[in-house]
Protein backbone atom coordinates (compact mmCIF):
# COMPACT_ATOMS: atom_id res chain seq x y z
CA UNK A 1 0.00 0.00 0.00
CA UNK A 2 1.66 3.41 -0.86
CA UNK A 3 1.59 5.94 1.47
CA UNK A 4 -0.97 8.07 0.16
CA UNK A 5 -3.12 5.14 0.39
CA UNK A 6 -2.02 5.13 3.84
CA UNK A 7 -2.69 8.60 4.60
CA UNK A 8 -6.26 8.36 3.11
CA UNK A 9 -6.88 5.72 5.64
CA UNK A 10 -5.48 6.40 8.90
CA UNK A 11 -6.82 6.90 12.10
CA UNK A 12 -9.75 4.81 13.58
CA UNK A 13 -11.07 4.56 10.02
CA UNK A 14 -8.14 2.14 9.10
CA UNK A 15 -9.86 -1.17 8.29
CA UNK A 16 -11.47 -0.76 5.02
CA UNK A 17 -12.43 2.91 5.40
CA UNK A 18 -10.95 5.82 2.85
CA UNK A 19 -11.31 9.53 3.43
CA UNK A 20 -10.88 11.12 0.24
CA UNK A 21 -8.21 13.62 -0.85
CA UNK A 22 -10.46 15.83 -2.50
CA UNK A 23 -10.08 15.61 -5.77
CA UNK A 24 -13.94 16.50 -6.47
CA UNK A 25 -14.69 15.32 -3.10
CA UNK A 26 -16.73 12.32 -4.92
CA UNK A 27 -17.10 10.56 -1.86
CA UNK A 28 -19.17 13.33 -0.27
CA UNK A 29 -17.97 13.09 3.12
CA UNK A 30 -16.01 16.67 3.55
CA UNK A 31 -17.85 18.35 6.06
CA UNK A 32 -19.73 15.05 7.52
CA UNK A 33 -19.72 14.07 11.06
CA UNK A 34 -19.32 11.20 13.17
CA UNK A 35 -21.24 10.57 16.19
CA UNK A 36 -18.97 9.39 18.80
CA UNK A 37 -20.77 9.09 22.88
CA UNK A 38 -18.42 8.67 25.28
CA UNK A 39 -20.03 6.95 28.89
CA UNK A 40 -19.32 8.20 31.88
CA UNK A 41 -20.12 6.92 35.60
CA UNK A 42 -24.00 6.48 35.47
CA UNK A 43 -26.13 7.49 32.44
CA UNK A 44 -23.90 10.70 31.84
CA UNK A 45 -22.35 10.91 28.46
CA UNK A 46 -20.67 13.29 26.43
CA UNK A 47 -21.37 13.96 22.92
CA UNK A 48 -18.18 15.02 20.08
CA UNK A 49 -19.43 15.57 16.65
CA UNK A 50 -15.80 15.69 14.85
CA UNK A 51 -15.98 16.04 11.00
CA UNK A 52 -14.74 13.42 9.17
CA UNK A 53 -12.36 15.67 6.60
CA UNK A 54 -13.20 18.98 6.85
CA UNK A 55 -10.70 22.05 5.79
CA UNK A 56 -8.49 23.74 8.22
CA UNK A 57 -7.52 27.38 9.26
CA UNK A 58 -4.28 28.63 8.23
CA UNK A 59 -3.18 28.20 12.52
CA UNK A 60 -4.59 25.41 14.99
CA UNK A 61 -5.81 26.85 18.52
CA UNK A 62 -2.66 27.63 20.62
CA UNK A 63 -5.10 28.35 23.91
CA UNK A 64 -5.15 25.83 26.92
CA UNK A 65 -8.74 24.24 26.29
CA UNK A 66 -9.85 22.64 24.17
CA UNK A 67 -11.91 24.68 21.33
CA UNK A 68 -15.38 23.59 19.27
CA UNK A 69 -12.67 23.65 16.55
CA UNK A 70 -10.57 21.09 18.33
CA UNK A 71 -13.73 19.02 18.71
CA UNK A 72 -14.60 19.16 14.71
CA UNK A 73 -10.55 18.24 13.81
CA UNK A 74 -10.27 15.69 16.36
CA UNK A 75 -9.99 13.06 13.39
CA UNK A 76 -7.88 15.31 11.52
CA UNK A 77 -5.31 15.13 14.39
CA UNK A 78 -5.07 11.38 14.46
CA UNK A 79 -4.43 11.22 11.21
CA UNK A 80 -1.71 14.05 11.38
CA UNK A 81 -0.29 11.73 14.18
CA UNK A 82 -0.79 8.67 12.11
CA UNK A 83 1.38 10.18 9.82
CA UNK A 84 4.12 11.35 11.50
CA UNK A 85 4.90 8.64 12.90
CA UNK A 86 5.23 7.01 10.23
CA UNK A 87 7.87 9.39 8.81
CA UNK A 88 5.40 11.06 5.80
CA UNK A 89 6.82 14.09 3.96
CA UNK A 90 5.26 16.66 5.23
CA UNK A 91 4.01 18.26 1.69
CA UNK A 92 2.25 15.17 1.03
CA UNK A 93 0.04 15.02 4.46
CA UNK A 94 -0.38 18.80 3.89
CA UNK A 95 -2.08 17.98 0.30
CA UNK A 96 -3.69 15.21 1.29
CA UNK A 97 -5.41 15.83 5.09
CA UNK A 98 -4.70 19.48 5.14
CA UNK A 99 -6.33 20.06 1.67
CA UNK A 100 -3.27 22.43 1.31
CA UNK A 101 -1.11 22.57 -1.60
CA UNK A 102 2.47 23.04 -0.98
CA UNK A 103 3.47 24.31 -4.28
CA UNK A 104 1.35 27.33 -4.26
CA UNK A 105 2.13 28.66 -1.04
CA UNK A 106 5.20 26.54 1.19
CA UNK A 107 5.62 28.80 3.66
CA UNK A 108 1.72 29.37 4.79
CA UNK A 109 1.51 25.08 4.09
CA UNK A 110 3.87 24.45 6.24
CA UNK A 111 3.16 26.88 9.31
CA UNK A 112 -0.20 25.40 8.95
CA UNK A 113 0.57 21.87 9.01
CA UNK A 114 3.20 22.55 11.95
CA UNK A 115 0.25 24.42 13.58
CA UNK A 116 -1.62 21.62 13.54
CA UNK A 117 0.61 18.68 14.33
CA UNK A 118 2.14 20.73 17.28
CA UNK A 119 -1.91 21.64 18.52
CA UNK A 120 -2.60 17.46 17.97
CA UNK A 121 1.07 16.72 19.73
CA UNK A 122 -0.30 18.60 22.94
CA UNK A 123 -3.67 17.13 22.39
CA UNK A 124 -2.07 13.69 23.37
CA UNK A 125 0.30 14.98 26.49
CA UNK A 126 -2.35 18.19 27.84
CA UNK A 127 -5.78 18.54 26.13
CA UNK A 128 -6.95 15.05 26.86
CA UNK A 129 -7.23 16.42 30.40
CA UNK A 130 -8.96 19.65 29.46
CA UNK A 131 -11.39 17.00 27.95
CA UNK A 132 -11.83 15.47 31.34
CA UNK A 133 -11.78 18.59 33.07
CA UNK A 134 -14.29 20.69 30.86
CA UNK A 135 -16.66 18.52 30.81
CA UNK A 136 -16.82 17.78 34.90
CA UNK A 137 -17.40 22.00 34.51
CA UNK A 138 -19.84 21.41 32.08
CA UNK A 139 -22.14 19.15 34.63
CA UNK A 140 -21.16 21.01 37.20
CA UNK A 141 -19.86 17.78 38.85
CA UNK A 142 -17.03 18.15 41.86
CA UNK A 143 -16.59 14.40 42.68
CA UNK A 144 -14.33 13.25 40.01
CA UNK A 145 -10.68 13.03 40.31
CA UNK A 146 -8.33 15.94 39.83
CA UNK A 147 -6.35 16.07 36.61
CA UNK A 148 -2.97 15.03 39.00
CA UNK A 149 -4.97 11.92 39.61
CA UNK A 150 -4.42 10.91 36.43
CA UNK A 151 -0.76 11.02 35.92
Amino acid sequence: MSRAARLKATGPFRDGFELPDHQGDKDGLRGRTADITLKGEGDESMRVRPELDPDVDDEAPTGPDITIYDEQHFVTYLRLLDADAEGADWTEVARIVLHRDPASDVARTRRCWESHLARAKWMTKTGYRRILEQAIEETGQTNHPGPSQFE
